[in-house]
């Protein structure tokens, strides 16, 4: 764990963090309240994943819904921690249809519980935070 907060706190003081340059362009599209659009998630935005040994690489999806009549963009998709990496749609997700944020989580040095939390920016009223759980054994 102490290799994760160390990667955060080297890149909060530093600036060059790269949640901080890439929500960049969501203050574009979300400072315009005539775009925004609804969300509704499929699956459930905290997840309990199985055990999982030291190691392995472990993905976790959320399924969404746009439920809004304008395009939904994702801007931007950050991780509280370096071990994981999360993926976004790059086209718009238009009404009606479904999309798809991903995460993988490397487990390699994390044994014991692990909770992680990605926080999504798109043209909505607000930021959601999406949480998942696993515990890590040897």
């Amino acid at each position: 764990m102490t290799a994760c907060n160390e990667t955060d706190k080297k890149a909060s003081q530093t600036g060059t963090s790269d949640t901080s340059a890439a929500k960049q362009p969501a203050a574009t599209t979300n400072a315009d309240p005539e775009n925004y659009t609804t969300i509704e998630w499929i699956d459930n935005v905290n997840q309990a994943l199985p055990k999982v040994k030291e190691g392995e690489i472990v993905e976790v999806t959320f399924r969404f819904k746009n439920t809004g009549n304008k395009p939904l963009v994702v801007d931007n998709v950050s991780a509280s921690c370096g071990c994981t990496v999360p993926e976004k749609p790059e086209e718009p997700v238009m009404p009606g249809k479904e999309g798809l944020i991903k995460a993988k989580f490397d487990s390699h040095g994390r044994i014991g519980p692990n909770t992680k939390t990605l926080t999504v920016v798109a043209n909505t009223n607000s930021e959601k935070m999406l949480n998942f759980s696993v515990e890590v054994v040897k």
